[in-house]
């Protein structure tokens, strides 16, 4: 299992790492284990403002469909394109090619709220 120190987590198992003035959101190498084969990214946000644990899109997989939730409050700026022909991008690179959108996060202080790699990698072998 992979968790990159680098970019923090939530206990529903998004990540988001801050590069400037945007962040990138992606699932956890734990969550695209435990759904499975990664078939379909819909996401319905692009330009509008969520809220911190909002839903922000789903994810399907051959078996079942999960809501995506938003991290910190923030404009969603960018689906990646890539994973329109490419969903399985999140499976093979969840922490990389594998992101599903860009944010303008509102309130850099959420980010402090969020879990470590060491906290995610605790809730997770629970």
């Amino acid at each position: 299992m992979n968790f990159p120190t680098d970019v923090k987590y939530t206990k529903d198992h998004e990540w988001i790492r801050v590069d400037g003035d945007v962040a990138y959101v992606g699932i956890t190498d734990y969550a695209q284990s435990e759904l499975g084969e990664i078939v379909y990214v819909d996401i319905t946000t692009e330009g509008e403002t969520v809220n911190k644990e909002e839903v922000f899109g789903t994810i399907e997989a051959v078996k079942t469909v999960s809501d995506l939730f938003m991290p910190v409050t923030g404009e969603v700026l960018e689906v990646n394109p890539e994973l329109e022909d490419a969903p399985q991008l999140v499976n093979e690179d969840a922490y990389g090619k594998g992101w599903i959108i860009k944010v303008n996060v509102s309130d850099a202080a959420e980010l402090d709220e969020l879990l470590s790699a060491a906290e995610y990698e605790q809730l997770i072998a629970k």
